[in-house]
């Protein structure tokens, strides 16, 4: 729950290895004073080195972060679960306390880029993905409310 006057939240996908630790890193770069942050994924499976690279770019390291299952974080208490993809909406996990839950897709980008050229091509889906994400994350915590933003 809300702790020091920072909203709880947490970012889940089901991977956790692109999108969720994007919006982990944007949150705690650009959000630390309001938010405190965290991800994970309904099917972990490792933080993915493309996403990593789109977010080094942008000055934000996530090489430290660490690919987390939601089923492990269900006795955290968190004032807003925001799933990030299609699947983690639909299998999203019933989280303790009067969590809130609000839905923001976003492209994914390994799959987007499973067909590129080469890694630079494939760089392109996940830049473009990393700002669509920086800039929701721009808008929290005001933002958060199950009507205040929908992709």
């Amino acid at each position: 729950m809300t702790r020091i006057g920072r909203a709880s939240i947490l970012f889940l996908c089901t991977g956790n290895s692109c999108r969720s630790q994007m919006a982990e890193g944007w949150a705690n770069h650009l959000k630390a004073d309001s938010l405190e942050a965290h991800s994970a994924g309904t099917t972990p499976h490792g933080v993915d080195p493309l996403a990593v690279r789109a977010m080094a770019e942008a000055g934000v390291d996530i090489s430290g972060q660490k690919s987390n299952d939601a089923l492990e974080l269900m006795d955290e208490l968190f004032d807003w679960v925001v799933t990030l993809c299609g699947g983690a909406a639909e299998t999203c996990p019933v989280f303790s306390g009067p969590t809130k839950r609000l839905h923001v897709g976003f492209d994914d980008p390994p799959a987007l880029a499973r067909d590129a050229a080469d890694d630079e091509e494939a760089m392109s889906h996940y830049r473009r993905v990393r700002d669509e994400i920086r800039a929701f994350v721009e808008t929290l915590p005001e933002g958060l409310s199950e009507t205040s933003y929908r992709a």
